[in-house]
């Protein structure tokens, strides 16, 4: 299982406690749950991560840890997933997200767009909101559908090895 695989990169808890940076957010940080992968941090964790990327602003991972401490998240899955936005894949998110924002707000998109900073801060004054309304929609919609099939697939999963090990149990004792 792949749990087994990322359990050598998850850091211990001697080696998070001495970490000086960490102490800045408290000790929760702390908390071995946070660091844990069960099937439900690992869930809040997709949920966090992947709506802090939907989202356009700096600093994505320090949103995404101070979310996952109190939702009881994956703290390093949570981080993982924002990267989901990297500059290559961004702008083709953030336009997404615009083009769903404005139909929500109901706003026409603007048909000359141009894939450059210039462009986009030149038409930040009307672009923002249909931006911001579309990212909280896609982070929360597409954040809530990775979290229950995270759950199910997870599930499936066990509940597969469960009969395994049942079938090669019996076929054991028929031997």
């Amino acid at each position: 299982m792949p749990k087994r695989y990322f359990k050598k990169f998850i850091p211990n808890p001697e080696r998070l406690k001495s970490n000086k940076t960490l102490a800045i957010l408290g000790s929760q940080i702390y908390d071995q749950d946070l660091w844990h992968l069960s099937r439900r941090s690992v869930a809040k964790a997709f949920f966090v991560g992947i709506f802090w990327a939907c989202i356009p602003m700096p600093f994505q991972m320090l949103a995404a840890v101070l979310c996952a401490v109190p939702f009881r998240a994956n703290v390093p899955l949570s981080v993982a997933l924002v990267w989901i936005t990297n500059p290559i894949t961004m702008p083709f998110v953030f336009y997404g997200n615009y083009l769903v924002g404005s139909l929500f707000v109901g706003t026409h998109t603007n048909k000359h767009f141009q894939l450059s900073v210039e462009w986009i801060w030149d038409k930040m004054e009307h672009i923002w909101l249909p931006l911001y309304v579309g990212s909280i929609t896609t982070g929360l919609a597409i954040g809530l559908l990775a979290y229950i099939a995270t759950m199910v697939i997870w599930k499936l999963h066990v509940v597969k090895r469960w009969k395994l090990r049942r079938i090669r149990k019996e076929k054991n004792k028929g031997a």
